[in-house]
C-alpha cells in the first residue's frame, strides 16, 4: 500500500466513525421528542438550535477549523433531526 492509499484508507475510517457518529446522533430523535412532547417544547426549538450552533461554532474555533463549514454542517445535522422527529410523531414524510 502506497503512503496516499495508508492516508487515504484512514481517512475512510474516519468517514466511517462520522456516519456513525450521525446515526447515534439521529438515534436520539425518538427521545428528544418524547421529552419536548412532555415538556410542551415545540419540534423545532430555535433556542436550542441556537445553543447547538453556537457550541459547534466555538468547538470549531478552538480547534481552528472553518466555522461558516462547520455551522453548515450542523444546520444540516439539526435539519435531518428535526425531519427525523416529525416523521416519528407522524408529522413526517420520509422513510
Amino acid at each position: 500500500m502506497t503512503g496516499i492509499e495508508k492516508v487515504r484508507s484512514r481517512i475512510a475510517e474516519i468517514d466511517c466513525d462520522i456516519i456513525g457518529l450521525i446515526a447515534k446522533r439521529m438515534a436520539l430523535a425518538e427521545d428528544v421528542l418524547e421529552s419536548k412532547k412532555s415538556d410542551h417544547i415545540s419540534i423545532n426549538d430555535e433556542t436550542q438550535n441556537d445553543v447547538v450552533l453556537e457550541r459547534a461554532v466555538s468547538e470549531a474555533t478552538e480547534k481552528c477549523i472553518d466555522t461558516a463549514a462547520v455551522e453548515d454542517i450542523f444546520r444540516i445535522l439539526i435539519r435531518m433531526n428535526i425531519e427525523r422527529q416529525h416523521e416519528l410523531s407522524g408529522e413526517g414524510n420520509l422513510p
